[in-house]
């Protein structure tokens, strides 16, 4: 029993709506609703099979003889309960048949081109007997006068005398032409009737069946055609009888074909269903896909069902090489939708269906596919985005094997990023442990070096164009993906200070543990405090911009100076720092021997000016030029000490430094 939640993450659930609409009866419409993966290889051979020879047949452009079977599912539930069935119901049962039969001798042609589904038909039963005895005795649903001799005879006598009935009525009429209101024959409670004016009713003896609307009209049975309208009704009571007798003839007749009727609204339902399913593949131009002995996936120019024909293709592995992949790069990306493509490839083929892809793909059975996609929140359920997550993960961990396929969205999302990396990664070696199938999606580098490093793990990205900054929706496997939150900002039009701010403190964080990263501690505070630039701002935009350079464009400059920068160095100026590869801020310029003092995390390290690179002017990170440094370089609590020495004094007060800071 595959997972109900999961298929409803990975929208199995929109796949089986659309299945369920190309079937065209109540019976196959049923099966298609009843329909879930399997994982038993045999099951999913036939079931595929199927759907293949029904897809060939179709794409010969032949007419496909389905029956809505409209009528008969009631018909059939009444079998064997003595039932007289009347002459409509036994009408649909005569159409039924001859569909049963033309569906027969269609699927006996086509035994070459789909031998699996044509020998169903071999079941099917033409009950010829009953069927014939029905064309015989119905017709535009009412028993024909050959049903019987019987009723043959009555349905004369019944003629004859209506014929001259309506003659006696003629004369009759002419004879009370005075008292008629007009000169019509009618029938009323299944007598027939002249209309006689109210107040000369007296010159037309017979009985009043009925009257009009406003009363001034009788409607009269004239004494003339009394008897032979007695006459008339003891014949049609006859025929009624006779009637009751045919019609249970057929039912009892019926009855004796119960087995088979049963067995071919089966066999009906069942083509209904695999066309259906044939008829569905079609539509996104669907393969037979191999079944790998072994859980794995391969997918070669995929594409989502439900993102149509012009959706851009998906090639991934996954089982072989690697058991594990992580997947990276910008969001928009594509990297959710490339999850949800795997695992609904995956349920797909073990429904049956044919799957939107093209040769070369290749996938195995699973007895477990589950899905964290999305965040889950429930206020409801009182369920938080972290929360929901464990929620999966748990029900993941019960049930996870050699057969299971876990597809994982967002890693370590929801909760604080150092404690989520290290329970994603502790979770992903317990199910490479266990030899699980896994695809997940994360932005985290400690997660990238984690695949990177592990046997059984790869990393693959999402290709991004970062001269567009447009994502490429092409999964690359073997290397690890930015997220590319910047470029992607800068799309969407944040302003260009703030993602200068950004781009200054990331590379403040580069190389820092992601704890120091989530708490705004240490590298944070070399960035405090920020004044937001406004339109009057002294320093523009623009030449904010153009001073902020990577490290390897500082390095190139550095090195076309005899390692030089381009201006002295200024106490504030954040600079890149080659030995260490990170930034710091210039605590004291260069002094004669060229060794300038630099702040690195709250540690005074001392570099040779050659070493170091400009990354950003002070005159761009702080506003004003009598910025009070000292917020920078002093911890918040030297600050307090140093302002209650200004206001008076206070013994023993003093602030202390390590003996090997270079300052002093």
């Amino acid at each position: 029993m595959m997972n109900q939640a999961s298929m409803k993450r990975l929208e199995y659930d929109k796949i089986k709506e659309q299945l369920t609409d190309y079937t065209v009866s109540t019976a196959g419409r049923r099966l298609a609703e009843l329909h879930e993966p399997s994982s038993n290889e045999r099951t999913v051979r036939a079931w595929m099979n199927e759907t293949d020879e029904a897809a060939r047949l179709l794409d010969t452009g032949a007419s496909i003889p389905l029956s809505a079977m409209e009528g008969i599912e009631p018909f059939i539930q009444l079998l064997g309960k003595g039932r007289i069935y009347n002459e409509q119901e036994l009408t649909f049962l005569a159409s039924w048949l001859a569909s049963v039969a033309q569906m027969r001798r269609y699927m006996q042609s086509k035994h070459h081109a789909a031998p699996t589904i044509s020998s169903y038909a071999d079941s099917m039963h033409d009950c010829a007997n009953l069927r014939d005895e029905l064309e015989r005795c119905l017709r535009y649903g009412q028993l024909t006068d050959q049903a019987s001799v019987y009723l043959g005879d009555i349905r004369r006598q019944l003629a004859a005398l209506e014929d001259r009935i309506e003659r006696r009525l003629q004369q009759t009429m002419g004879k009370y032409k005075a008292a008629l209101q007009e000169q019509i024959i009618s029938k009323r409670g299944g007598h027939y009737v002249i209309p006689v004016k109210r107040e000369l009713r007296k010159q037309v003896p017979g009985t009043v069946w009925d009257e009009s609307a406003s009363g001034q009209t009788l409607f009269v049975e004239p004494a003339d055609i009394a008897e032979l309208q007695s006459e008339w009704q003891l014949w049609q009571a006859e025929e009624e009888r006779e009637k009751t007798v045919i019609l249970s003839t057929l039912s009892e007749l019926a009855e004796t074909y119960g087995d088979q009727l049963r067995w071919n609204i089966e066999a009906m339902a069942s083509f209904d269903f695999i066309f259906a399913r044939a008829k569905l593949s079609r539509t996104w131009d669907g393969i037979a896909v191999p079944i790998a002995p072994t859980p794995m996936i391969k997918l070669v120019n995929a594409k989502h069902p439900l993102l149509g024909k012009n959706c851009l293709p998906l090639n991934v592995e996954l089982g072989r090489s690697w058991r594990q992949l992580m997947i990276t790069g910008p969001n928009t990306g594509g990297k959710t939708v490339t999850l949800k493509t795997m695992g609904l490839m995956a349920f797909m083929l073990q429904s049956g269906l044919l799957l939107p892809a093209e040769p070369g793909t290749e996938l195995g059975l699973f007895d477990h596919i589950m899905a964290d996609v999305g965040d889950g929140q429930s206020i409801e359920h009182s369920l938080s985005t972290f929360s929901a997550h464990m929620s999966n993960m748990k029900e993941m961990l019960n049930s996870a094997g050699t057969r299971s396929l876990l597809l994982l969205d967002e890693l370590a999302a929801g909760t604080d990023p150092g404690e989520g990396i290290a329970l994603s990664i502790a979770i992903l070696e317990e199910l490479l442990s266990r030899q699980s199938l896994v695809a997940a999606t994360t932005h985290f580098n400690e997660i990238k070096r984690f695949a990177a490093r592990t046997d059984g793990c790869a990393n693959a990205r999402m290709a991004f164009d970062p001269e567009t900054l447009r994502p490429l929706y092409r999964l690359e496997i073997g290397e690890a993906g930015d997220s590319f939150a910047f470029a992607i900002a800068k799309r969407y039009g944040l302003p260009e200070h703030v993602i200068a701010r950004a781009e200054a403190r990331a590379a403040l964080f580069k190389n820092t543990s992601v704890q120091q990263a989530s708490s705004g501690t240490d590298a944070a505070e070399e960035l405090q405090p920020y004044v937001p630039m406004h339109a009057g701002h002294s320093k523009s935009n623009a030449k904010q911009e153009a001073t902020l350079k990577t490290g390897e464009q500082n390095e190139v400059e550095a090195g076309a100076g005899e390692g030089t920068s381009k201006r002295a160095f200024q106490a504030g100026d954040c600079v890149w720092i080659y030995p260490l590869k990170r930034t710091g801020i210039v605590y004291k310029a260069a002094d004669e021997r060229g060794e300038v003092v630099v702040q690195v995390q709250k540690q005074k390290l001392t570099f040779n000016r050659k070493r170091l690179s400009l990354y950003i002017a002070a005159d761009q990170l702080y506003p004003g030029e009598d910025y009070d440094m000292d917020i920078v370089f002093e911890t918040k609590a030297d600050r307090k000490i140093r302002k209650m020495m200004k206001r008076k004094y206070v013994s023993g007060l003093t602030i202390e430094k390590s003996a090997d800071d270079p300052t002093l």
